[in-house]
């Protein structure tokens, strides 16, 4: 009797098997009809319709500062950081508080979708020429859309 050579890269339906070192989840939300992706490794919490007191002579972005649960956070408009054109907030407007590098910062995006489970070798660099950008990484989802993924550490710098 022939006996069955079981491949350990394969299922038992014959797909693939998903490497679980290479995926990592993101928190997908919208900014400007853009789809931005950031590690939910960086994401403490969502929160909406928040008092923000301004500051004064800081840039423009920086919409100011929260008081969360005795947190002191700066919150800045990522339209606004991006280089567009700010907008009135509505209902579906928020904050997403992330922790970078033992900093807590507030990011006010126009909506957020979805966390995604995405395959990091999917994921491809984003050409750059020598400039200032929030984003270095995308990918492509099933449906088409594409998903910018935001650099942290360059968030952070003014």
């Amino acid at each position: 009797m022939a006996q069955k050579v079981i491949d350990p890269a394969l299922n038992p339906d014959g797909s693939e098997v998903q490497d679980h070192e290479s995926i990592e989840r993101f928190l997908t939300f919208q900014s400007d009809n853009i789809v931005f992706g950031i590690s939910t490794n960086h994401v403490i919490e969502i929160i909406s319709s928040y008092m923000i007191c301004t500051l004064p002579m800081v840039p423009e972005y920086i919409k100011g500062i929260i008081n969360l649960r005795g947190n002191v956070i700066p919150v800045i408009d990522i339209r606004l950081r991006m280089g567009k054109m700010g907008c009135e907030y509505t209902d579906s407007t928020c904050i997403i508080i992330l922790s970078i590098n033992d900093t807590e910062i507030g990011i006010i995006v126009d909506s957020v979708r979805q966390v995604l489970d995405i395959d990091k070798e999917t994921i491809s660099p984003i050409p750059v020429q020598n400039r200032q950008v929030l984003t270095t990484s995308m990918t492509s989802l099933e449906d088409g859309t594409v998903v910018l993924f935001l650099d942290c550490e360059e968030l952070l710098r003014q």
